[in-house]
């Protein structure tokens, strides 16, 4: 990974930022973007410890012209791109009967989206490199969960996207991955949204018994490397995989149950 070019969004946080330490680590050349200006200097020093090839861009990937600018930047500061990594989302918490549709609107902008945008601006350089694309999915866009039908609409999406574009790079060299964690420790459960498009502050899961952000990079690392197609994480994650294509319906009420344990679930 020395002196590749690397573009991670939303990598002021949580796995964003672990990946992108891992790929500082390793003497990439890397680009971050993120919505707040304060989050993005305190990363670009931290990734600075590793590497001095580091460019920071303030974007909303739910912005098309903020994304052009990240894409922009990063080939006017390095000359080419050899890896993007989608990884900005956002997640919601509500029943869909209470839900306002603005949120589900704010999902898809950045999680879909999002991906969309940057990967559709990157495309030349990466062509030209044979480069990889990355999308930083979830289970939640292998199975359907209740209470989060916002996010995982937007995880589905995002992943037939990446799918149909893997099939038409068969052969030109692009190398496309969907990484899907499980539960892993990050930020994204406590600035996930309400019904009203509120945060909701609290996580209401135990994030210390979840995968760390950490685990999760290097083994992004690992499965680029070796060009897999799909990386699926935790046993949790591997199990409901596995269970959803045999046994669905016992699957759904699995789910259910599991998910209105959370503390202060919408689910009865």
């Amino acid at each position: 990974m020395k002196d590749k070019v690397v573009i991670i969004t939303g990598g002021t946080s949580g796995i964003g930022k672990a990946i992108a330490i891992a790929f500082a680590k390793r003497q990439a050349r890397i680009v971050i973007s993120g919505r707040k200006a304060e989050t993005l200097k305190e990363t670009e020093e931290e990734l600075k410890k590793y590497t001095s090839d580091v460019h920071t861009v303030q974007a909303d990937v739910s912005n098309e012209n903020d994304c052009v600018r990240l894409i922009n930047e990063a080939l006017n500061r390095f000359g080419n791109i050899d890896i993007l990594i989608n990884n900005a989302g956002i997640s919601m918490r509500a029943l869909f009967a209470e839900l306002d549709l603005d949120v589900m609107r704010k999902l898809m902008d950045t999680n879909f989206w999002g991906t969309v945008y940057c990967t559709k601006y990157a495309m030349k350089s990466l062509l030209k490199s044979k480069g990889t694309i990355v999308g930083i999915s979830s289970v939640a866009g292998i199975k359907g969960l209740p209470a989060r039908s916002g996010y995982s609409a937007s995880k589905f999406a995002m992943n037939g996207f990446l799918e149909a574009l893997r099939i038409e790079n068969l052969k030109t060299g692009v190398h496309v991955l969907i990484c899907c964690p499980g539960f892993t420790a990050s930020n994204i459960r406590n600035t996930a949204l309400a019904k009203d498009g509120s945060s909701q502050g609290e996580s209401p899961r135990d994030e210390n018994k979840m995968m760390q952000p950490e685990e999760v990079a290097e083994c992004l690392i690992n499965a680029i490397q070796k060009k897999k197609r799909t990386l699926l994480l935790t046993r949790q994650g591997k199990l409901t995989s596995f269970m959803n294509k045999f046994f669905p319906g016992w699957l759904d009420k699995k789910v259910y149950a599991v998910l209105a344990k959370e503390d202060n679930s919408p689910l009865k």
